[in-house]
């Protein structure tokens, strides 16, 4: 199968675009040519590279030009983020390509109030990032349950992997976290440590998409909630992290205004959008439809992600890992 990954550079490509290559698909991967994948493997080397500006193509209207002449039988959108720039894509590839498969978000829900939240439960979304993800799943499905393209969207948690700084235990990317932790100092913890936060692994949901695209006719029309089997809360999440240091971690639970004025705007801001959410997703359509079967539990994949941090000399810690 000739297969387009639109951003195959990025958290998901990086592991996705490997695995398209190696179950024997050709394998197309537009990106902005800005960078190379976040881990080498020699798969890429069998990649055809394609350098394109999405979206200044998008505002020419000429993006989905650049992708049907590639000749794709699936693509895989990995950077859309507009229900607008979605929309052109369809309307351009529809008749010409089996397979359109589109990377949303658990964004698209708003604060849970049931847990796990399953397809098709999700609350209204709030900012504009998850507005726009619930706009582009809900027109997908149309346009498949319409007759039109064929379409699947999945939608992953908060992506991990070696190369990038996850999301830590008080909800953003603050990397002095884990310096605090492995020292065994006081964490300000604002709200009440019990809020979630739903990992995954960037292996994982790329296993979702190869998954998809190899079981069209289990995948069309579907929408995927793309998570680890758990989810974490705060103050679990702390208490793993320091352990990997061999500490226990100290808590201090603050108010958010105590918080915020211990913290950048953009650290809090970003604690407040994860935490207010406090999300949990249920996995089990995709295990019965697809057969995804993620190979990471939560605090496996945010290991691998600080361990590669410290091996980087990306962030300071006070003593190695102990795990």
């Amino acid at each position: 199968m000739r297969i387009v990954v639109v951003g195959g550079s990025g958290h998901i490509g990086t592991f996705l675009v490997p695995r398209l290559v190696r179950a024997g698909h050709e394998v197309v991967n537009i990106s902005r040519g800005k960078r190379a994948a976040y881990t080498d493997a020699p798969e890429w080397r069998q990649v055809e590279q394609v350098e394109a500006d999405r979206e200044r193509q998008d505002a020419e209207g000429v993006f989905g030009d650049t992708v049907a002449r590639l000749r794709p039988d699936a693509v895989v959108d990995l950077v859309c983020f507009t229900l607008e720039s979605a929309a052109a894509l369809v309307e351009r590839l529809r008749g010409e390509t089996g397979h359109l498969l589109h990377c949303g978000s658990v964004w698209r829900s708003g604060p849970s109030r049931e847990v796990p939240i399953a397809e098709g439960e999700e609350t209204e979304p709030v900012g504009e990032y998850g507005v726009q993800k619930d706009r582009i799943a809900r027109m997908l499905k149309g346009e498949t349950a319409g007759g039109g393209l064929v379409t699947t969207s999945l939608h992953p948690g908060h992506i991990v992997g070696p190369g990038w700084v996850p999301i830590g235990p008080t909800g953003n990317l603050d990397t002095a976290v884990w310096g605090a932790l492995s020292a065994g100092l006081p964490l300000r913890v604002p709200g009440i440590g019990a809020e979630l936060m739903h990992h995954v692994h960037a292996d994982d949901v790329a296993q979702a998409f190869e998954l998809a695209i190899g079981d069209r006719e289990a995948a069309g029309g579907e929408d995927f909630n793309v998570v680890a089997p758990t989810a974490l809360n705060v103050r679990g999440f702390a208490e793993t992290g320091a352990g990997w240091f061999g500490r226990e971690a100290v808590l201090e639970t603050v108010t958010w205004e105590q918080f915020r004025a211990h913290t950048t705007e953009e650290f809090a801001q970003t604690s407040w959008e994860h935490l207010y959410r406090s999300q949990c997703f249920s996995i089990e359509k995709a295990r019965s439809l697809l057969g995804y079967a993620p190979r990471y539990r939560p605090a496996q994949a945010v290991l691998e992600s600080v361990r590669w941090l410290i091996e980087h000399d990306r962030i300071e810690v006070d003593r190695p890992l102990a795990v």
